[in-house]
């Protein structure tokens, strides 16, 4: 119990009134059984891992990751509860480091920084950003910064370059209102700039354990930003029965196809997740709107281009607070 403390207390209190009775381990096992069923080439875990991220906890996550898949298979962005309190996203990145690593080792930087990270799995690039951070009590937004947009960039703009199908993932949506305003991601403005800059073929994210599909703009038309249910949801919650969503990317460069398959657990009970969704992504007119309707994620598409210096920082009221920028790289070029 010593590890209760500042933050994790309002946490705690909050996990066993809301959300313990609806969050069932045996549920998280037959989501994972019926995914690996399905044979899939590679799993992404779009974060929130741990709850209050004691070192037990973190200890008790690691062992379940790597029994889920080794670091080749298994990608990871962490989440706000990832970084719960000051000091934990400094023991997951450590912890989890294999599977939030690009391939190529140079591309760690020199102040040991993970994110972005770059991997490629067969034709597909896999693209993880980080918005984790500590934050105050009641208080569960993310942070996407000036040097993370800039590398993230790049690594878009090289795997286009490479042929490659583009999958970004973040834990934050990075949709306006898609969120409640102390959940929210701040730097939406500058991920959408992002996206108009350099393009993606797929976002998907966690966070708000809801089953979404939203549209935000590039140069060659609508990307789909997919969030899903939390793994872990039982029946009886106030959210959505757990869920996952499962990806067939095929073809090559300018003519891809994304299907998307989407498996919830009944409300009944029933331990064997059904399929509740079809969609190709690739087809925006033929997916039905998503929680949120599209137009409300159409992010100031006007906005300056990337290629101007300080259109990073030109994010209105996102302003970068202290305990961040301690965190960002020395770059604060606007």
């Amino acid at each position: 119990m010593r590890e209760l403390a500042s933050k994790r207390i309002t946490g705690y209190v909050n996990w066993r009134r809301n959300r313990r009775k609806a969050l069932f381990g045996d549920v998280l096992e037959s989501l994972l059984d019926d995914i690996f069923a399905r044979g899939p080439d590679h799993l992404a875990i779009t974060g929130d891992l741990v709850n209050l991220a004691t070192d037990n906890e973190v200890d008790v996550a690691t062992a379940w990751l790597e029994a889920v898949g080794d670091s080749l298979s298994t990608s990871v962005v962490p989440g706000n509860h990832d970084a719960y309190v000051p000091g934990a996203y400094d023991k997951v990145a450590v912890a989890w480091r294999d599977y939030m690593t690009s391939d190529d080792a140079r591309r760690i930087r020199p102040d040991n920084g993970l994110f972005p990270y770059l991997r490629v799995r067969k034709n597909v690039a896999i693209i993880g950003i980080s918005t984790a951070t500590a934050t105050p009590p009641f208080v569960a937004s993310g942070y996407f910064g000036i040097p993370q947009a800039r590398r993230t960039v790049e690594l878009l703009q090289e795997a286009k370059q490479a042929g490659l199908f583009r999958v970004i993932m973040i834990h934050h949506p990075p949709v306006r209102r898609a969120a409640i305003w102390h959940k929210r991601m701040i730097g939406i403005g500058r991920f959408g700039r992002v996206l108009r800059e350099a393009g993606a073929e797929l976002v998907i994210h966690g966070h708000t354990h809801l089953n979404t599909i939203h549209w935000l703009q590039s140069p060659a038309g609508l990307v789909p930003v997919v969030g899903i249910a939390s793994a872990s949801q039982g029946p009886g919650g106030k959210k959505p029965t757990a869920a996952y969503n499962f990806f067939t990317i095929d073809g090559k460069a300018d003519d891809w196809s994304c299907r998307l398959q989407r498996f919830q657990l009944p409300e009944d009970g029933t331990k064997t997740p059904v399929e509740v969704s079809d969609d190709d992504l690739t087809k925006p007119e033929t997916v039905p709107p998503g929680h949120i309707p599209p137009e409300l994620g159409q992010d100031d598409p006007e906005g300056s281009p990337l290629s101007i210096g300080k259109a990073f920082g030109e994010d209105g009221d996102e302003r970068e607070p202290a305990d961040y920028a301690a965190r960002e790289e020395p770059d604060k070029r606007r």
